[in-house]
């Protein structure tokens, strides 16, 4: 617990009762979703609360403070070294594991609907850090509603030229984003591409946002699963244009050319609001000749991977996530132990 006495008071008091209504519901039987765990929903409903409550501050410093006053841990502490950027270089963090497994670095490009960077995110990232056994680079780039598009995609452009300046080799260096950090990473491989400058190895994206409009049955239909609601997308694209009279086509990565970008993995949950929408680009980008891949754990919601070890299903995901960037390195020619799966619905990677 973090922050002022009235945030942390209001945080437990909410996980508090949301914890006594699932385990009532369960008690008769009656689980929002059969295949959850009680304590994975206890968590999506309560994230949703906290949402939820950020945006009817109306002051995004509060907003800020208040979702990030009660953080859960799940997992061990990950035994990652942490490193904010010197002067001169991209504002950011390295999250260094103690045992590094491999040549391979990420740029990492949070998520947080452009608004938010929390510390549950930097949870996640110094666990993904841990798990993975690379370094990961993450830019503190701007934020919306303050700073609109595009301080954004120029912050990730930065990031990009920092890294390939520090002698980081394109065929070593993956761009993995979740949410909002999928839509900038996957618009940072198109800038690159219009820029001139080399592709990743990879491109991963966890539960991409793909269109700031509306788009599919999913994006309000699944509210009542999901930690993210579907009006939020809406008031995050509207914070993302600003004043810069940008239409949904102009911000969106599945009305993008997507040909000749880096090799896609993504994932998604089918519980969550976008998971219409990711279907959709995965979709468009192998009609446009891309090579992407997408899984989709049928009954799992937004980011899911954030539960680590916790989750079978997160450590499935976790364990994919290695396999792709595994696969991505390897030498033109020998890539193997990437196959597809049952959870696979878009491929075009083989």
């Amino acid at each position: 617990m973090r922050g002022c006495l009235r945030h942390k008071a209001r945080s437990l008091a909410v996980i508090t009762a949301i914890s006594a209504r699932v385990l009532a519901r369960r008690a008769l039987g009656k689980p929002l979703v059969p295949e959850w765990s009680s304590h994975f929903e206890i968590g999506n409903l309560f994230w949703r609360a906290q949402f939820n409550h950020a945006f009817a501050l109306g002051d995004m410093a509060e907003a800020r403070a208040y979702f990030d006053s009660l953080v859960p841990i799940l997992d061990r502490a990950p035994d990652v070294g942490i490193r904010a950027s010197r002067p001169g270089e991209p504002p950011g963090d390295w999250f260094i594991p103690r045992t590094v497994r491999g040549e391979t670095t990420l740029l990492y490009l949070h998520g947080g609907g452009y608004s938010f960077y929390a510390a549950v995110t930097r949870q996640f990232i110094a666990m993904l850090a841990d798990t993975l056994g690379l370094p990961i680079f993450t830019p503190d780039y701007r934020l919306t509603p303050e700073h609109p598009h595009p301080a954004q995609i120029e912050d990730a452009l930065d990031a990009y030229r920092f890294l390939l300046a520090q002698g980081i080799d394109p065929s070593r260096l993956v761009v993995c984003g979740d949410s909002a950090g999928g839509h900038l990473m996957l618009m940072l491989l198109v800038r690159l591409r219009e820029s001139g400058l080399p592709q990743p190895v990879a491109g991963i994206g966890l539960s991409p946002w793909t269109d700031v409009g509306r788009r599919g049955a999913s994006q309000f239909g699944n509210d009542r699963y999901d930690l993210v609601q579907g009006y939020m997308t809406l008031r995050f694209a509207a914070w993302l244009k600003g004043d810069g009279g940008f239409g949904d086509a102009e911000l969106s990565p599945i009305a993008q050319d997507l040909r000749g970008l880096a090799p896609l993995y993504l994932q998604a949950g089918g519980r969550e609001i976008l998971v219409d929408m990711i279907r959709d680009f995965a979709a468009t980008a192998r009609t446009q000749g891309a090579r992407v891949r997408l899984d989709v754990w049928e009954h799992m919601t937004h980011e899911f991977q954030a539960h680590g070890e916790e989750l079978p299903e997160s450590r499935e995901a976790l364990g994919r996530l290695a396999d792709a960037i595994r696969w991505a390195v390897a030498p033109e020619g020998g890539r193997s132990g990437f196959p597809p799966t049952h959870r696979t619905e878009v491929d075009s990677l083989t």
